[in-house]
């Protein structure tokens, strides 16, 4: 049965550097521009980091709002997801602070960071509270399958309202080198996902392999230069746009279509696209 397939682009994350690769995105000029070339490649959505004068990852508002204004300007249909990741630099109420201060249309969110050092319950509840009357789409980030088993225990208690359904499921984050396989979807799959709006990305060089046995699933996907620089033959790719026009390849061949991103925010029930 054909259906529409939601892609993520994550061109840089928090750590890689042009040591890495050279196109790895630092600037907001640089993550604009790779951004755009996602997009027309297939992605609906940019997953955006910020960087600092020492490429060090960036928690900060008013570079996030000039981030989102160059997006609006350049990428005007593309929908832009602002991450909250710590990278043990911020403290969960540095991160709540930040989104508050933004009001972004989506904003991704570490279920083990955010719920690191609260004694009580309570002030993820209001967060999350919060995040449904600001209309901020959150992405509930999961490590592992315990980590989903408590995203569910939340959803019960009410700490995270039923409202909240989409999520990242990380694959292989503690594998040798970083390298994922398809096989590090299985524990996840044991509960009922049905529901949910359930995204994968991967590390290393089966990205691609990986995150196509989370579609063939029913889940979407998110790739880039954060989690990986190959192409699925070992290749390097030229840029992140790569890497998701061939998945869009793949998923069309598949006979899935890729979901647009205005079909994208239905789809996620974003509300102020």
């Amino acid at each position: 049965m054909t259906r529409e397939v939601v892609i993520i682009a994550a061109p840089n994350g928090a750590r890689k550097t042009k040591a890495d690769h050279d196109a790895i995105p630092l600037s907001i000029d640089e993550t604009v521009s790779e951004a755009a070339a996602c997009f027309d490649a297939g992605a609906s959505v940019l997953h955006a980091h910020l960087r600092g004068a020492e490429n060090e990852h960036l928690l900060d508002a008013g570079l996030y709002r000039e981030l989102l204004a160059e997006m609006s300007r350049r990428a005007p249909r593309m929908l832009v997801q602002i991450t909250s990741e710590a990278v043990g630099r911020y403290t969960p109420t540095q991160q709540i602070d930040c989104i508050k201060a933004v009001v972004p249309q989506m904003a991704s969110m570490a279920l083990r960071e955010i719920s690191s050092d609260f004694s009580e319950a309570e002030v993820a509840r209001q967060f999350f509270n919060w995040c449904d009357e600001a209309e901020v789409q959150i992405q509930h980030i999961l490590f592992s399958n315990q980590e989903l088993q408590r995203f569910f225990a939340y959803r019960e208690e009410g700490v995270i309202p039923a409202s909240h359904r989409c999520v990242l499921l990380v694959l292989g984050r503690y594998n040798v080198n970083f390298q994922s396989d398809p096989s590090d979807l299985e524990p996840f799959l044991q509960n009922r996902l049905d529901g949910l709006d359930w995204f994968t990305c991967a590390f290393g060089q089966q990205e691609q392999q990986c995150v196509t046995a989370g579609i063939d699933q029913g889940g979407h996907a998110r790739v880039g230069f954060e989690n990986n620089l190959h192409l699925p033959d070992g290749e390097l790719a030229s840029g992140s746009a790569e890497l998701v026009s061939s998945l869009a390849d793949r998923i069309r061949e598949s006979g899935n279509d890729i979901a647009d991103s205005a079909r994208t925010a239905q789809l996620l029930g974003i509300r102020n696209p």
